[in-house]
């Protein structure tokens, strides 16, 4: 066996040409190989630091199949993301991952990542995904015609013409297939044509012969483009399994194998471990590495071993077994002859086209939602209805300026509240974002303008109806500049609520946990905002400093209080209508304790500002979580490879 500083010119070309002599110059020249070394991963578990990888060799090139293999818990999705770089920020990591026998970060185009489920937007089509994403992924240079061919060919690629006008589908929505939508998710990501490709459980879900499909349309384009493929798999067909170059079977986060899946079963039966004649090799690997079950397996005729002994078997076999020398001898040669290869990272859309695209994939998308806007604004006709006829023809007596306040606090508190009935959506969009972010489709600026501009039409006209619902049939003031006033604060109140919900969103992205608390802070708020409890009389510490001038409550009741009850007059609580008729500052300097010494435009403008306020207190939250994550895998991908306090899997 040669030594891997003496390596002949025929084993350091091997790993480029993977027994494909045809395909040999094509991968050479612009293909990806990824090596690693030594890969240790540990995670905070339990007050001390738990194994999850423990020194993994390997490497992945060009027009070929990497399948990682192992049991449930064995590290295999950890190895995908310790190679994808997207390990996370409580994960510690040591060892080297090399590309092109580089240490350089994954450029942007050149790899894609494909996660284990298929966050898509429902409401959308097959052909507008696509469409939508090339726009946002496919630089500006291309012209419109060259996009729409990239994604024609991407779509007939992965087998989807027949469903290129069927929407993704959801719940009671009949949709495409788990197939399909597979095949979808991967779609996207190669539209960029990236040279490397990881994919996380991609037959999840899916029965045998759609295992097959999906796979079978993968590597064959894979090895026509020459493109490296990476896929963390748990347990394939016969079929299926045919279809991988090589595999990374662990187990405890442990190399038991790496090789050609072909050789696998003859590394199983020269340690005493055959296959049965008509099993499945796959099944048979994860039967006998399988530790979760560990039970007393026969060998041969007169001897057993339980599985933990024939896990150990396996491992002493490979370390000093000639495959695994094959191994370092492949990557120091990969490290050689590709040293100096640098990724070069492709240009995105410009910023403005990815706003303009995200405006108008977002609008398509709660225009078509149900639950986005159309089923509130069905609850706030009911609701304003109800308002309209519970306060019908309110009059001008003195009974009415408690009536007016009661109505007036119920359209900015709770009508707007029922805003946080459109939170599932928004977790579904930050699930989209964070998968599309994570792959570099686009910036998180981009992503809060183009939420923020397709969502003005809906809550306008969400904000609208209702509006004049419960306006006129009150009988409120009659001028149409004070309608006006009131709509706006109706419209610019509910995007309030609304961005304090992708704020909650952006944290707590859980329906249930994050719709109590969004319900929870704006419950404060509406107590703090000065009709419950005049502001003069609310508790110094915490609610009148600093939650009485921080809730938007506060402007809301007195921008719609200063537009109602400024230019009224009221009886006297005796009903007299003398020299001694209440006006309406009185009203709103003694009954409501408001500050009239500003205009209400002003109550309004403070309103528009915290709207851009909790916006941009969300754009902050997204990137600093972006930055935050890359810099602490920074910090512990260079720590000791040893960690204290070790534990096995």
């Amino acid at each position: 066996m040669a030594s891997s500083h003496n390596i002949s010119e025929l084993e350091m070309e091997s790993p480029i040409e993977m027994g494909r002599d045809t395909r040999k110059e094509r991968y050479e020249g612009d293909g990806v190989c990824l090596t690693w070394q030594d890969l240790c991963v540990s995670v905070y578990h339990d007050n001390k630091f738990k194994n999850i990888l423990e020194d993994v060799n390997g490497y992945a090139c060009p027009g070929q199949v990497l399948a990682i293999m192992g049991p449930s818990g064995c590290g295999k999705s950890t190895l995908l993301d310790a190679l994808a770089g997207r390990l996370d920020s409580n994960a510690k990591q040591s060892g080297e991952i090399l590309i092109n026998g580089c240490e350089q970060a994954l450029a942007y185009g050149t790899s894609a990542y494909v996660t284990q489920d298929d966050i898509l937007m429902a409401t959308l089509t097959v052909k507008e995904i696509v469409h939508y994403s090339s726009e946002l992924q496919l630089p500006a240079s291309m012209s419109k015609s060259e996009k729409r061919k990239r994604v024609d060919e991407c779509i007939k690629e992965m087998g989807l013409q027949d469903s290129i006008n069927t929407r993704v589908g959801g719940w009671g929505v009949k949709g495409l297939s788990g197939g399909q939508k597979r095949r979808l998710s991967i779609c996207v990501e190669i539209l960029t044509n990236p040279k490397l490709l990881f994919l996380d459980e991609p037959t999840s879900g899916l029965d045998g012969a759609a295992s097959f499909h999906v796979m079978s349309r993968i590597t064959c384009n894979e090895r026509t483009s020459g493109r490296t493929i990476i896929a963390s798999i748990h347990q394939p067909s016969n079929q299926v399994f045919e279809l991988f170059d090589n595999l990374c079977l662990l187990s405890g986060g442990k190399t038991i194998y790496f090789g050609p899946a072909r050789e696998a079963t003859k590394f199983f039966e020269t340690n005493g471990f055959p296959c049965p004649s008509l099993q499945n090799p796959s099944d048979h690997f994860l039967d006998m590495i399988n530790k979760d079950f560990d039970e007393d397996i026969e060998q041969g005729q007169s001897t057993k071993n339980s599985r933990e002994e024939i896990v150990n078997i396996l491992l002493n076999s490979y370390k000093s077994s000639e495959s695994n020398q094959q191994v370092q001898d492949i990557i120091y040669g990969i490290c050689t002859q590709k040293s100096g290869r640098l990724m070069m990272e492709r240009k995105h859309s410009s910023f403005l086209t990815q706003c303009q695209v995200l405006t108008r994939r977002s609008f398509v998308n709660m225009s078509r939602d149900w639950g986005y806007y159309w089923l509130r604004l069905a609850i706030y006709i009911i609701l304003g209805i109800g308002l309209g006829t519970l306060y019908h023809n309110i009059g001008h007596s003195y009974g009415s300026i408690q009536a007016r306040g009661s109505l007036l606090m119920y359209v900015a508190s709770f009508l707007t509240f029922m805003t946080i009935g459109g939170f599932p959506s928004f977790v579904e969009d930050m699930k989209v974002f964070n998968r599309e972010r994570l792959n570099g489709h686009y910036g998180a600026t981009s992503f809060v303008v183009g939420n923020a501009l397709s969502s003005i039409p809906f809550l306008f006209l969400v904000s609208l109806i209702p509006g004049v619902v419960t306006y006129y049939i009150p009988g409120l003031q009659k001028e149409y500049s004070h309608f006006i006033y009131y709509s706006l604060v109706l419209f610019v109140c509910m995007m309030l609520v609304e961005s304090l919900m992708m704020i909650v969103a952006s944290l707590v992205p859980n329906f249930l946990m994050g719709i109590i608390t969004g319900a929870g802070i704006q419950g404060f708020m509406i107590l703090a905002g000065g009709f419950f409890r005049l502001p003069n009389d609310l508790p110094t510490i915490f609610w009148r400093y600093p939650l009485y001038y921080t809730a938007f409550h506060k402007y809301a009741f007195q921008g719609l209080f200063k537009n109602e009850f400024l230019g009224l007059e009221f009886p006297n609580e005796d009903g007299d209508l003398g020299s001694n008729m209440i006006s309406g500052v009185q009203v709103l300097n003694n009954k409501w304790e408001m500050e009239t010494k500003y205009s209400k435009w002003i109550d309004l403008t403070i309103l528009l500002g915290m709207v851009f306020a909790y916006r941009l207190l969300f754009l902050i939250i997204i990137k600093v979580s972006e930055k935050i994550k890359p810099a602490i895998r920074a910090l512990t991908r260079r720590s000791p490879k040893k960690v204290v306090q070790v534990d096995d899997c």
